[in-house]
């Protein structure tokens, strides 16, 4: 088995966000970061270099099984990824509700923090963190 390319590190998630060039892109992942803690009661770890995670699973695919944050975010350059989605019908729900955005298989994307509505991500981060701590514990 292959070991996963993106593992939990000891770097630190403040001085990450710390260094994230765009005022506004480092402002939002501060909020983020305030709004994920508060949520899931979890002290965040980087995985890899640029992801921020909270919790953690065991994901089994095609590789074999490794460790994953339950909920988790990057400011990246282009937009904020939050890996927060899941094929539940509050998820889909919320997200006609929340604003600009885009999504992927589980990832939400979003510009900057003011296009969405701050009470509905909110509402989709805590829905998905309540989902992953029922169904992996």
């Amino acid at each position: 088995m292959a070991e996963p390319k993106t593992q939990k590190t000891k770097a630190s998630v403040v001085q990450f966000i710390a260094a994230v060039e765009d005022n506004t892109r480092r402002k939002d992942a501060k909020a983020i970061d305030k709004m994920f803690r508060e949520i899931s009661g979890e002290k965040p770890a980087m995985w890899g270099t640029a992801i921020i995670g909270y919790g953690q699973w065991s994901n089994t695919n095609t590789l074999g099984t490794a460790p994953w944050p339950k909920i988790a975010f990057s400011p990246r350059k282009a937009n904020l990824v939050l890996y927060v989605l899941s094929e539940s019908k509050e998820c889909a729900a919320l997200l006609k509700k929340l604003g600009k955005h885009k999504t992927g298989k589980s990832c939400l994307y979003i510009n900057k923090l003011a296009d969405v509505d701050a009470g509905v991500l909110r509402d989709l981060v805590a829905q998905s963190w309540k989902e992953m701590t029922k169904k992996y514990g």
